[in-house]
């Protein structure tokens, strides 16, 4: 397939990067135009630089720099493009509708956006075959005042974690304040509209409860060979025995928690699902003002405060979440009208299930992961060793891992679990 016609714009667009260049700067031209990114008055004159971008799990990226017509600071000339296919690796391509979301939600944030994004030049979906592409402005990490560009779960070789996370959460917000406004597109609704029978639906537990006894078990045992690995609160016998009673409680109680968890339709927001650090870009203005914008929008909609928060700050350091998460859910609720009601212990305690619920349905695989990713496991030093941050997905499992289970002992989440219970009987 070299060619196929996007859903959203109805025009012919290239599959893969070799059909994208041998249509050049005329395909460019009427693609920009067809979306509003260009001018009616304006093309693009010349491409000046293809570049293969091998970077990412799903499909194909290039690097792309244009000439045009008629120079326009206010146009980008170095762009990023993004193809959900990847025609040569099967793997990869399997990953393709990961791009929906995103190729739709670029599209429509052409023009007067409420928080920074990067600029979108063309962006459309065939959802049918799964294919798309996205070709926007490229994030210049490192250049003037742009910091560079940090890694997920390394917090540590981050400069003043908590303001990033005070940043991203406020920008974050502001995101849902627009839609609630009216200030986005109304096809924002059309294509990402809240199903609440779907989010009940969705990441059910998969295990019975003696398999996920079994997980706790295999849990208490990767806490006594690897001591040096995890902080001493979540190796603790009697928390591993709490473990023990909540879990599979959990499990009994999930449709009634999923229930009570989407109840409030005033805490359902649009937002960025993964707004951590790697799919941010931050800068300071003349005054020393943090900003920064969102990259990587998959799976963007609209979802519950605590998704959107726990999506924030599942990558931060557990001391930010013992030190400064109420600080940081009263940020979150100080952007909205205090009129809509959100508040921040209720949110606190949404966020305690939903925690738990995709912790046990996801989190408690992470030991078998880890000891593949890192054979020789027991000569780490601690989570911080060379081996974890060379290896990001034993790296960012371990560190899920450890604030699921950091947030579990520290909130008590089978106390929170009665709390719950308690309000639906």
């Amino acid at each position: 397939m070299d060619w196929i016609e996007g859903d959203m714009f109805g025009m012919a667009m290239p599959a893969h990067p070799e059909a994208l260049l041998a249509a050049g700067a005329a395909f460019l031209t009427e693609a920009f135009h067809k979306i509003g990114s260009l001018s009616a008055d304006n093309a693009v004159a010349q491409i000046s630089r293809f570049e293969d971008c091998p970077r990412g799990s799903t499909g194909r990226k290039v690097l792309l720099s244009v000439e045009y017509a008629r120079p326009d600071p206010a146009l980008h000339t170095d762009l990023f493009v993004k193809f959900s296919r990847a025609f040569d690796d099967p793997l990869r391509d399997n990953q393709r509708y990961e791009m929906e979301d995103e190729a739709r939600f670029a599209a429509l944030s052409v023009g007067d956006f409420p928080i920074d994004v990067p600029a979108c030049y063309f962006s459309d979906f065939h959802h049918e075959s799964g294919t798309g592409i996205m070709i926007t402005q490229r994030i210049p990490y490192g250049e003037g005042r742009n910091e560079r560009h940090y890694e997920k779960c390394l917090d540590w070789e981050m400069p003043d974690p908590l303001d990033h996370y005070r940043v991203i959460i406020a920008t974050n917000a502001r995101l849902g304040v627009a839609h609630r406004a009216g200030r986005l597109s109304p096809r924002i609704d059309e294509y990402f509209g809240f199903d609440r029978a779907a989010a009940i639906a969705s990441d059910r537990i998969r295990y019975d409860a003696q398999k996920l006894k079994n997980r706790v078990s295999r849990y208490a045992e990767f806490c006594r060979n690897y001591p040096q690995l995890l902080p001493v609160n979540i190796r603790a016998d009697s928390f591993h025995e709490a473990l023990m009673r909540d879990v599979p409680r959990f499990l009994e109680h999930e449709q009634a928690i999923k229930t009570w968890l989407y109840a409030r339709p005033k805490n359902v927001v649009f937002a960025h699902w993964n707004a951590n650090v790697d799919n941010a870009w931050f800068w300071q203005d003349e005054d020393g003002q943090r900003h920064c914008g969102f990259i990587d929008w998959g799976r963007v909609g609209q979802m519950s405060v605590a998704q959107a928060l726990w999506g924030t700050l599942s990558g931060a350091e557990p001391e930010l979440w013992d030190a400064h998460l109420d600080e940081l859910l009263a940020l979150y609720v100080a952007q909205f009208d205090p009129a809509q009601g959100l508040d921040p212990a209720e949110i606190r305690l949404e966020m305690d299930m939903h925690v738990g619920l995709l912790g046990i349905c996801w989190l408690l695989d992470a030991v078998p992961l880890i000891l593949r990713e890192i054979p020789d496991l027991d000569q780490a030093e601690s989570r911080r060793d060379r081996r974890f941050v060379e290896s990001e997905r034993a790296r960012t499992q371990l560190h899920m891992l450890t604030v699921f289970m950091n947030l579990w002992e520290t909130h008590d989440l089978g106390r929170s679990l009665d709390t719950v219970l308690a309000r639906v009987a």
